[in-house]
């Protein structure tokens, strides 16, 4: 895979549609009115944000039941390449919801409480941009990236996050509170090349340092990224298991054709205990 390649047509169109969300949102927000708090009770808005807020962030675990999708194009950091998809969970859409809502019902509030003056119109000039440009960059990380989770043969990829196959030492389920939250990848920065390739897995790639080489033994300090949870609708436990699946033969999913992801021991997306892979 050549970096960049075929990521033209999906950058353009992931800068349209976030010209499109941040134009929307700013125009909104350019027109809201000033001087209305006597008209509206702007704080239980405030709190029922942070209530919502709350519930997303700790509280609302709907179950995950999808499976990773095989898709001959799927656009990731570097290029597009075929691999196997997971798709958004409802949380993470309302995650991404509430991120246009928190700060366009704060603008609302701020706005509601200045006179109605010369220099209120700038400032709600000023906040509509503010606001538009940010709502805009998160509608283009949405569209710019195909699913939330990838897997090619390049490697793991979530949002801008990119772990190259041959980096992967270990591979182990993140539990928070009890429940099942991710999947920890333990990586070794200083080894991605070991595969043939000295760019990690990216030609015409300059090689980086993710992490600092070890001390004076000059030993390669492991680095471990989380990947899944509950941004992804796949359940860990079957994303556990198609990753150490295909970690040892990522070739697989560069042949072009559909392959399908292996369920987790039992044939069940949920196993008790700890699971566990290690590379010998």
């Amino acid at each position: 895979m050549q970096e960049g390649r075929g990521l033209t047509g999906r950058r353009g169109f992931a800068l349209l549609v976030g010209g499109v969300a941040g134009g929307a949102v700013a125009l909104v927000v350019s027109r809201m009115p000033l001087d209305t708090h006597e008209e509206w009770d702007v704080g239980l808005l405030i709190w029922l944000l942070a209530g919502g807020q709350l519930l997303l962030s700790h509280r609302w675990r709907p179950r995950r039941r999808a499976r990773l999708v095989w898709r001959a194009r799927v656009a990731g950091r570097y290029g597009v390449e075929a691999g196997l998809v997971a798709r958004r969970s409802l949380v993470e859409w309302a995650q991404l919801g509430s991120s246009v809502a928190v700060p366009t019902v704060l603008a609302f509030g701020l706005l509601a409480r200045l006179p109605d003056h010369e220099w209120s119109e700038l400032v709600r000039s000023l906040v509509a941009l503010g606001i538009g440009v940010f709502v805009g960059k998160v509608a283009y990380g949405v569209a710019r990236f195909t699913g939330a989770l990838a897997l090619t043969a390049s490697g793991v990829r979530q949002g801008r996050q990119h772990v190259p196959w041959p980096s992967i030492r270990e591979t182990v389920l993140r539990r928070s509170s009890g429940r099942v939250d991710g999947v920890y990848l333990r990586t070794m920065p200083s080894q991605a090349g070991t595969a043939g390739n000295p760019n990690g897995g990216h030609p015409g790639r300059t090689p980086t340092a993710e992490a600092p080489s070890g001390g004076a033994h000059g030993r390669a300090v492991p680095v471990t990224r989380t990947v899944g949870g509950r941004a992804v609708a796949v359940p860990d436990e079957r994303l556990l298991a198609a990753i150490e699946h295909y970690r040892t033969r990522p070739d697989a999913l560069a042949v072009g054709l559909p392959v399908d992801a292996p369920e987790p021991a039992g044939g069940s997306p949920v196993k008790k205990g700890p699971l566990l892979y290690r590379r010998r």
